[in-house]
């Protein structure tokens, strides 16, 4: 079997004319293989979502389309659906990576994703900071019971100080999923999107309060406690060296 074979995702014959070109990335969350129709670029994604998470992700984001987002558009199946079990195809995301230049047009983006979602109910198996606060203790990619105690009371603690409105939040805002053209930011991988505190999705912005980057620091050691736990104690040393 040749090099693309192995990578074909399941479900893959659902797109007709479809061909992996390379895998791109992966992990506990899921797999990701760049592609082609013969004339565009596109991308697979094996989800490792719920299919209710999944669907609600999928929703969001043709929503946000229909705002005017620039977000991945969704390629349907050769009869007409929007995903084979677990795997989505892609539109690719054309643009490049974000420079200093672009943070405030990143933050107005992502506070007009914001107030357009505010008051929306929770991802189904998600919860976001609020919900750990109140005595929720797993969700999503958060599992506290796992965790030792000490950390959970030190990533409430954390929670705890910041406030502000709750809506959508992209979940991880970061320059690898960002892509910047002619001036207008566009947003990629919304595998981590929930209901939450929406300063979460600001830590980087400009002007960022200390008290929300521990509380994002705080969150990145809940959702990779266990499944990338160097990164996870990374994390927490950071929280720790910012009382």
């Amino acid at each position: 079997m040749g090099t693309e074979g192995r990578l074909t995702p399941p479900g893959l014959v659902a797109w007709p004319g479809l061909r992996i070109t390379a895998r791109l990335g992966g992990g506990h969350r899921g797999a990701v293989w760049a592609a082609t129709d013969g004339s565009r670029r596109l991308v697979v994604h094996r989800s490792g979502r719920t299919p209710a998470a999944l669907d609600w992700e999928l929703d969001l984001t043709g929503e946000l389309r229909a705002h005017g987002f620039r977000v991945p558009d969704v390629v349907p199946t050769g009869d007409g659906r929007r995903r084979c079990g677990a795997v989505v195809v892609r539109t690719w995301l054309d643009g490049d990576p974000p420079g200093p230049g672009d943070e405030a047009a990143i933050a107005a983006e992502l506070r007009r994703l914001h107030a357009l979602t505010s008051g929306r109910s929770q991802r189904p198996g998600f919860v976001g900071t609020t919900e750990l606060l109140a005595g929720a203790d797993r969700g999503g990619d958060v599992d506290l019971t796992a965790m030792p105690s000490d950390v959970v009371a030190e990533c409430r603690a954390a929670w705890a100080v910041v406030d502000g409105p709750v809506a959508v939040v992209h979940g991880d805002p970061g320059p690898g999923n960002i892509r910047v053209l002619d001036g207008r930011p566009g947003l990629l991988d919304w595998d981590e999107c929930r209901v939450d505190r929406t300063v979460l999705d600001l830590d980087g912005g400009p002007g960022a309060a200390r008290e929300v980057r521990r509380a994002v620091d705080a969150w990145e050691v809940a959702v990779c406690w266990t499944v990338e736990p160097g990164y996870a104690r990374e994390r927490l040393a950071a929280l720790r060296a910012a009382p």
